[in-house]
């Protein structure tokens, strides 16, 4: 049987260059739709094909369309990859990936990445591959392909089968067939057909192997896929000979003989005649079997002999590919460069005038700039010694006013003081009339009580006068009270006046009328006063209370 591997590979192969066939007539000029005949050519001749596309692929990159340079980088990976060149393939792959995610074409992203996947799965990376498929597959469920999301299915499935999950594989191989047969597309379910045959001749199950692989055989041939038909016929043969049915095997493998000499195709010859050489020798026709094995041989020989020769010319097209490629990029590079020298030249020529014109027009605004400002700073200069005028005469308006509210302050605190002293000299007056009275027991005193009683009267505000006193020394002298209790807390109100009696220069006679007190009383007040100030002895009490 026919390798699944190589069925994949064929497969797939199909797949991108039909839908390259169906993309380049909207991409490419007239003359560049020859890359639509590229597929044929690749499988007999990849150095004719990888020559073709080198040619588009240059025109492409010499007009600069983007797209034709991407899909020429994605089929040249894949016929590289054909080769076995997958290293070369990765590198055509990436770039094209690079193009395709640029110009945001998802359909021709979504084919590169699975193109991606099946390599990864060739160097046995199978995580990166699955990675790349359900990426491919989540494009596709966006733009509605089914039937790229029947492809991702079937690369799934296939994943599962080589590693004998085959519950999983039958699932995803199921969903591409439903999938294909949605859209009609008999090409993709002859080959789901086929991979489902394969999975149950794997599993031993042969009746189902051989089911599936008649329906698959019968899809190929109603779209003409010789190749296909040879190698399901070649996979029907070998079911038939695994079940004991060798005649019928013989016949099969007939067929797929003289199929593979109608389209010349040394390695179906090759296997046809493989299959041959094992029916006959299970019959024990040894001659027979002989016979076949060494035409197997033979035709292996000449299949390996054309793919060493056509290995050779690849191998000189890929040269001359990498070859022309660096000189197209050390070109465009030299291109870039001297437009980016030109481009820099000039830049900088426009950017020396615009500095220079930038710097004039700075200079002008400068010197305007300054101008204005000198303006405004002499405005406001002005401005501010006419302030500073009308503010000095404000002061000296209020330090008139001062003097002259001080100078009257200072008459009323005399004028209250002056009121005090004759109340107090009024007071000492009637105190000494009384006294004598006292002394004359006469029995008309009564007239002269009532008229000492008028004068008393008259002079019963003398408590008012101490607070109009104490207002006016308050006014003239600002904050002497609260200064003087700073020096003791023990003052008494009587304290209080006799220091600020003392404060405007009384004499001891004054003070002692208007304390209404004797001069002894009066020394013996200034003494207390003294131990409450805490004044040491020698210290003169008024000389202190005048510099507070």
């Amino acid at each position: 049987m026919i390798s699944t591997g190589r069925q994949v590979i064929r497969y797939l192969v199909m797949n991108c260059f039909c839908l390259l066939t169906i993309i380049l007539p909207a991409g490419l000029h007239a003359q560049d739709k020859r890359l639509s005949n590229t597929m044929a050519i690749s499988q007999n001749h990849p150095d004719s094909a990888l020559n073709i596309l080198k040619k588009v692929y240059a025109a492409a990159t010499e007009v600069n369309d983007v797209l034709t340079t991407g899909i020429c980088l994605q089929q040249m990976g894949i016929i590289c990859f054909n080769q076995g060149h997958y290293a070369q393939a990765l590198d055509f792959y990436l770039r094209a990936d690079k193009i395709f995610e640029t110009s945001n074409n998802k359909e021709l992203l979504a084919a590169n990445l699975s193109q991606m996947g099946i390599l990864y799965y060739y160097n046995k990376e199978i995580r990166k591959s699955r990675a790349l498929y359900d990426k491919a597959l989540s494009i596709y469920k966006q733009d509605g392909n089914l039937k790229g999301e029947a492809d991702m299915f079937g690369n799934i499935g296939h994943l599962y089968e080589k590693h004998q999950q085959y519950d999983s594989a039958f699932y995803y191989q199921n969903l591409a067939l439903n999938k294909y047969q949605k859209i009609n597309f008999k090409q993709g379910a002859a080959k789901i057909y086929e991979n489902l045959g394969s999975i149950y001749e794997d599993q031993a199950r042969y009746d189902s192997a051989y089911n599936c692989f008649t329906r698959s055989l019968l899809l190929y041939q109603q779209v003409n896929n010789e190749i296909g038909s040879i190698e399901v016929v070649n996979n029907l043969g070998d079911i038939l000979r695994k079940t004991g049915k060798y005649e019928e095997s013989l016949k099969l493998s007939y067929k797929a003989l003289r199929l593979a000499q109608q389209t010349s195709n040394t390695y179906q010859l090759a296997a046809a005649c493989r299959d041959l050489g094992k029916a006959y020798k299970l019959l024990n026709r040894l001659d027979s079997a002989y016979h076949y094995i060494e035409l197997s041989r033979k035709y292996s020989l000449e299949v390996y002999s054309k793919e060493g020769v056509n290995q050779t010319a690849f191998l000189q097209v890929l040269y001359d590919i990498n070859k022309k490629s660096d000189e197209i990029s050390k070109l465009n590079s030299i291109r870039k460069t001297n437009q980016v020298i030109t481009i820099a030249e000039v830049v900088v020529v426009v950017l020396l005038v615009v500095l220079g014109l930038v710097i004039f027009s700075r200079q002008r605004l400068k010197i305007k700039d300054q101008r204005v400002l000198a303006a405004q700073k002499e405005s406001i200069f002005a401005t501010l010694h006419e302030l500073m005028n009308l503010e000095l005469k404000n002061k000296q308006l209020q330090e008139e006013t001062l003097k002259q509210q001080l100078e009257l302050k200072s008459k009323e605190l005399s004028n209250h003081t002056l009121n005090l002293i004759k109340n107090n000299q009024l007071l000492e007056s009637l105190r000494n009339t009384l006294q004598e009275m006292v002394k004359e027991d006469k029995r008309d005193q009564k007239k002269q009580m009532q008229q000492i009683i008028h004068q008393i009267n008259q002079s019963f505000n003398h408590e008012q006068h101490w607070k109009e006193f104490t207002a006016a020394f308050e006014q003239v002298h600002q904050r002497f009270f609260e200064d003087l209790k700073k020096h003791s807390n023990e003052l008494t109100s009587a304290d209080m006046r006799l220091i600020a009696l003392l404060k405007i220069n009384l004499d001891s006679k004054d003070i002692s009328t208007l304390l209404g007190i004797s001069m002894d009383s009066l020394r013996v007040s200034r003494y207390r006063l003294r131990k409450k100030l805490s004044l040491n002895q020698g210290d003169n009490l008024s000389a202190f209370i005048q510099t507070l």
